[in-house]
């Protein structure tokens, strides 16, 4: 089983925590991973995109000349493809491009980010985080007592509105919970910063 720190707000190690070697132990499995970030990015698109086809374009109603006898190629509209300001042959529109990943799938991809942040220390255990007001030098303050100064996650384990909004404001840093975290997350921080409490749900959960 794999042992980590588990330090107080001043930064000072306090303990040990012995952690399950199915959750935080596995060889990470890279295929996996990579099908959970595409899958995660692919969800955040908006798919908002859309062209004009040349029904949608206004004009070109009437046909621009007469069939034969010019000795111009034959043209119906005006707003054919092939015309300045003429429709757009085969555009995007607008489109969906979520997917989902199976159960299992996103279950080992989240046990393969976990273990490969604690293979590289990446891993801090944070005894508690309790705010009385909303502050965010305090949350700032925590962080380079640990010696945080890089991009960082904060997995709580409750919904705690006074820590999320006081680290909302500090670039690079992100709060998630114990019950809704995701590989991409994981993986984009350099720093997992986890609540001993919240280490102990992600381990009822995944073990």
């Amino acid at each position: 089983m794999p042992k980590v720190s588990v330090y107080d707000v001043k930064g000072a190690v306090i303990s040990e925590l012995e952690l399950k070697d199915e959750v935080f132990g596995i060889v990470p499995n890279k295929s996996v991973l990579h099908d959970a970030v595409v899958c995660y990015l692919a969800n955040q698109r908006q798919g908002t995109q859309s062209t004009l086809t040349r029904s949608e374009v206004r004009g070109g109603g009437r046909k621009p000349w007469r069939q034969k006898g010019t000795g111009n190629a034959r043209q119906g509209s005006i707003r054919s493809p092939q015309w300045r300001h003429g429709g757009v042959a085969l555009g995007p529109k607008p489109r969906s491009y979520s997917y989902t990943l199976n159960k299992k799938v996103r279950r080992l991809a989240i046990k393969s980010a976990l273990s490969a942040k604690v293979a590289e220390n990446e891993l801090v255990v944070l005894d508690a985080l309790t705010m009385d007001e909303y502050k965010t030098k305090t949350v700032v303050s925590i962080l380079n007592a640990l010696g945080i100064d890089k991009k960082a996650l904060i997995v709580l384990d409750t919904n705690d509105q006074k820590v999320i909004k006081s680290a909302a404001n500090i670039p690079g840093v992100k709060t998630t919970q114990a019950t809704t975290l995701n590989a991409y997350d994981i993986l984009n921080c350099d720093k997992l910063v986890v609540l001993k409490n919240a280490a102990e749900i992600i381990q009822e959960v995944y073990a």
